[in-house]
């Protein structure tokens, strides 16, 4: 089979790709060698900003396939009948580290899944863990700015770390999460997901329903120590990506099956605890486990930057049947993802083919900026117009919200069983205790690096509130770790 000829950008012929154009054999070289120039300028260009966030990923295509019938409970087109598939793109991530950083460590796993439904793409953006730090998204550039680099030092910094969680109790039950056993997942394929915040559920007669959604995954748990996963990053970064590759490409396919907690939308307001808080769970005893469908996936991206780097997650990206609740995060991110993607790949990003619905068509008003397509031609920019341009439908996506009360800044109502300790200390009790003392051992190798005795007092007394026993170990491991 012949080659293609190599050209430039414009498609002209390149007729020389190894010898830059000179002034005469060993001259200076040439303003006018185009492709010379064209080919330095692109590779200065390759890299765009990494995520502040998130920023270390995977990502893989499949299909989500329904297997129980939820329609009494939502009317969105994908999850419809039993049997149907929907294409879907998921992402995988650390939160707190770099694009440099190892896979291996002990921090949360992003875990992100784009569904190219008929009616438009739905994102679901979760975590591997049901609950989050903080409550607020007004706190939330300041619990990053704590977690990654020191303006000064340029490194993760234990007294920055421990001393936001020592003024932001409500963290203490993500915090029992993230130093417990499943706090550093062995691979992506062997960790849950969930989408932790609540959302809504609306179905055909317009009734609403709060849930919260779970991927369990199929492979089963596994989980590494911290020796494990401090010698792992050291020998193979990529560990996670490996992983995650190699397992499609050899065939074994891995998979998650959804399930669902669904609350109807009159229990909200007298339930134990704040639904709409995100750093509490629905204990499944109050809200059973529902099972919805299965999640697959069997192909890998071609290219990493192209499907993996510029894959875009909104969680603002609703479909008819499905929408927000009054949780306060969610409400955060509906702006701050899209917002995000608008800056690092700019105004078009949602034309790039890992972004673009696949199951449907797109039409809107919006044209030009950056690599704007403008597939539109020469059909009018705005709406109304007499020129048979795309129209609205007058149907809500989800039903509405009640709201009550005086505009200001509230904090979050409290409900019978709400502090910020319980159920912490409900996980706590949940444990072996071979996976207590690696609990307390994980806390207090990073509370004992900490400078400030004030810091350190009120993170134990955290764990303390949350159960005695809890903060009697990791109060004796840090005076332990810090006389030594």
């Amino acid at each position: 089979m012949p080659k293609h000829t190599l050209t430039t950008e414009s498609g002209a012929p390149v007729a020389d790709n190894q010898n830059s154009a000179a002034a005469g054999v060993g001259g200076p070289l040439l303003l006018q060698d185009q492709h010379l120039l064209e080919k330095l300028a692109r590779f200065n260009r390759e890299r765009i900003p990494e995520r502040v966030v998130h920023a270390r990923g995977s990502g893989a295509y499949g299909h989500f396939e329904v297997t129980d019938d939820v329609t009494g409970y939502t009317r969105a087109a994908f999850l419809d009948t039993i049997g149907k598939r929907t294409e879907v793109f998921a992402r995988f991530s650390t939160v707190a580290d770099s694009l440099g950083g190892a896979d291996a460590v002990r921090d949360p796993r992003g875990f992100a899944v784009k569904f190219y439904t008929s009616e438009g793409n739905y994102d679901l953006v979760g975590n591997n863990t049901p609950v989050f730090f903080i409550k607020d998204p007004i706190k939330f550039p300041d619990f990053i700015h704590s977690q990654k680099r020191d303006p000064f030092t340029g490194k993760q910094e234990p007294d920055n770390v421990w001393d936001f969680w020592a003024h932001t109790p409500e963290a203490t039950h993500q915090v029992t999460w993230l130093m417990g056993d499943r706090g550093i997942p062995a691979s992506y394929r062997h960790m849950n997901g969930y989408g932790s915040h609540t959302y809504q559920w609306t179905n055909t007669a317009g009734q609403a329903f709060f849930v919260k959604y779970h991927f369990k995954t199929n492979q089963g748990i596994r989980c590494l120590s911290s020796e494990q996963a401090a010698q792992l990053a050291g020998t193979d970064p990529n560990s996670h990506q490996t992983d995650l590759l190699q397992a499609i490409e050899r065939g074994v396919h891995p998979s998650w099956t959804l399930y669902v907690q669904i609350m109807p939308a009159a229990d909200a307001d007298g339930y134990r605890f704040n639904p709409f808080d995100l750093t509490k769970v629905w204990p499944h005893t109050d809200y059973p486990l529902q099972r919805v469908g299965r999640l697959v996936l069997d192909r890998n991206p071609d290219n990493v930057f192209a499907e993996v780097e510029q894959a875009a997650f909104s969680p603002n990206n609703f479909v008819p049947g499905i929408g927000p609740s009054p949780d306060k995060m969610l409400q955060g991110r509906l702006f701050a993802y899209a917002d995000a993607h608008r800056y690092r790949l700019g105004v078009n990003h949602t034309h790039l083919p890992v972004n673009a619905p696949k199951a449907t068509d797109v039409h809107n008003y919006g044209r030009d900026g950056l690599m704007a397509l403008n597939k539109a031609g020469r059909a009018k920019n705005y709406e109304p117009n007499s020129y048979d341009g795309p129209v609205q439908t007058g149907q809500p996506l989800s039903a509405p919200l009640t709201v009550t009360g005086h505009t200001g800044t509230h904090p979050a109502p409290e409900h019978t069983k709400d502090d910020d300790f319980y159920q912490a200390g409900e996980l706590y009790r949940l444990m072996s205790e071979d996976e207590k003392h690696r609990l307390t051992a994980n806390i207090a190798g990073g509370l004992a690096q900490v400078s400030r005795d004030d810091v350190i007092e009120k993170n134990l007394a955290h764990f303390h509130a949350a159960d005695p026993d809890y903060g009697k170990r990791v109060e004796q491991a840090v005076r332990e770790l810090r006389d030594n």
